[in-house]
């Protein structure tokens, strides 16, 4: 590779502090996973998902027309919490924060002429049926599931305490998380099946350290239970990844990204005997933050999201999402999409920001405050750990504790004025001079009723004896212990829905259909 220089013609080097203990691409990877640049920079790609599959289809296709270098899907608030779009309570939100996806056809609408071999595909759509409903949309376009690039998130322990609930018991939820894992090690080489998704802990109000104490817990506890199963870590954990958020606090959470990579690489050879280098090397993935975005100015917004992604950059980060400008009001705009992009397009191609490893390394002050967020995360895993086994406390509500008391004192900080937000508590201005880009920002997006009709003719339409079949082995495979993924995809096959999904395991482990006692389940389930 040829060396980069400056715009005066000044040469660099790959990475400096050639003379220190720790480079670039080496044990513990603190300074990063490889010793040069990279071709091409850090994956660019903005959340995807309005309406129904088709209109989230031609939203894509715009992204990708733009510069777009991957894909990330996001659901709807029903699709989230694995609740169909006839949902009779849930009506008035059918795609209006994210694409509604319920049944295979949703999925076939979405990827329609998408080259799912050659761009990777990470969504926020619960794993298990997102896995099943890409891998269904890929059959039916001819795609070779081997060559499928991207990922799903996971979070069991903590989804229902910080984030959409799916009702599910969380051993179930840490069993569909590991069925995906073990199904993608043996079938899909290309895909990360475990991304540890810390975003949503920031979004409650933690701060750096307990965001990646937890997100640490969590990967070591799955990590345990994936090798209880008879699969050698080196199997899996190559294709482990983290999603994190990214704060305001500029240099902290460059030290955090720097932090992580340190942490995971020693748990994975000194607690795990992982021996592939690659299986030490996490690969860092970041939203930035939407809790730090300000329905007020929110103009200011574009702001925040430039400095998020340039200590995102800055931390070594592998793909990175731009929280738009008017999320404080709505499903993100066209236009706020726009200035998501473009803002990595010119941080990457005008910045000189990329021309060098770890380009903060060294510094006394970043050098130091790395190693102050891996003790405190350290400390605060231990602290946690000798409450007890971690599925454990979750049922005893020890997780839902932490994140309400880190939301309490993020809403007094801001309240008090201890933490200054541009806008809200400081430099405000009056409600009618506060108009640039507000008639974007305050576009609603209306629910979309072709979605909640269209459901509603499958379920009148399909074979039922078909449907009612797949239920009853999905049933038997959630009690037999059988590996999931497989069965969903049959479920899907079978014109079944995530809603109908969802409802016969929640039956099979003696929890109601429908937790909210309006929908008669298909068939009857014994526990």
């Amino acid at each position: 590779m040829s060396k980069q220089s400056t715009r005066a013609g000044i040469e660099l080097e790959s990475f400096y502090g050639s003379g220190s203990a720790e480079q670039p691409g080496e044990f513990p990877f603190t300074r990063g996973r490889f010793a040069q640049t990279k071709a091409g920079g850090w994956q660019q790609r903005e959340l995807s998902g309005e309406g129904d599959g088709r209109r989230s289809n031609e939203q894509i296709k715009y992204l990708l027309a733009l510069g777009q270098n991957g894909i990330d899907i996001i659901g709807d608030g029903p699709t989230m919490s694995m609740f169909d779009a006839d949902h009779p309570l849930l009506a008035s939100s059918i795609g209006t924060q994210g694409v509604s996806l319920c049944c295979r056809q949703d999925y076939i609408d979405l990827f329609k002429d998408i080259p799912l071999d050659q761009v990777a595909v990470s969504s926020s759509v619960p794993s298990l049926v997102s896995l099943a409903g890409l891998l269904c949309a890929a059959k039916h376009y001819g795609f070779d599931p081997s060559t499928l690039r991207g990922s799903v998130l996971q979070m069991p322990l903590y989804g229902e305490d910080c984030t959409y609930a799916n009702h599910l018991p969380v051993d179930l939820r840490v069993r569909l998380s590991l069925d995906c894992m073990e199904y993608c090690a043996v079938h899909m080489p290309k895909f990360h099946a475990y991304v540890e998704d810390t975003y949503f802990f920031s979004e409650s109000g933690l701060d750096a350290v307990e965001e990646t104490a937890l997100g640490i817990i969590e990967i070591r506890h799955l990590t345990r239970k994936l090798i209880e199963r008879g699969i050698n870590v080196d199997a899996f954990a190559p294709r482990i990844a983290i999603l994190v958020d990214c704060g305001m606090d500029f240099f902290e959470e460059v030290a955090k990204i720097r932090a992580i990579r340190r942490l995971f690489a020693k748990i994975m050879r000194d607690e795990f005997g992982a021996q592939d280098p690659r299986s030490q090397t996490v690969v860092v993935t970041s939203h930035t933050s939407g809790l730090s975005l300000t329905a007020q100015q929110p103009v200011n917004n574009i702001v925040r999201g430039t400095l998020q992604a340039l200590s995102l950059v800055f931390g070594g980060a592998h793909a990175i999402e731009i929280s738009t400008f008017d999320e404080a009001y709505r499903t993100p705009s066209k236009e706020g999409h726009l200035i998501g992009l473009r803002t990595q397009q010119i941080i990457e191609a005008e910045s000189g920001v990329t021309r060098v490893v770890d380009p903060l390394g060294g510094s006394y002050f970043v050098e130091e405050l790395t190693d102050a967020v891996e003790a405190r995360v350290l400390a605060r895993i231990e602290e946690i750990e000798k409450a007890g086994d971690p599925e454990t406390l979750q049922q005893q509500g020890y997780f839902k504790k932490i994140f309400h008391t880190a939301m309490e004192a993020n809403q007094l900080a801001v309240q008090k004025g201890d933490l200054s937000i541009i806008g809200v508590n400081a430099h405000l201005v009056d409600g009618e001079e506060d108009t640039m880009l507000k008639d974007i920002a305050e576009t609603k997006i209306e629910p979309c009723k072709r979605q909640i009709n269209r459901v509603a003719d499958l379920k009148q339409t399909r074979d039922q004896a078909m449907a009612n079949q797949s239920l009853t082995e999905l049933a038997r495979a959630v009690k037999d212990g059988k590996n999931l993924v497989p069965v969903v995809m049959a479920c899907f096959e079978a014109n079944v829905t995530v809603g109908e999904m969802s409802g016969t395991m929640r039956q099979a482990t003696a929890q109601p259909y429908d937790p909210f006692g309006m929908i008669e389940p298909l068939i009857e389930v014994s526990a």
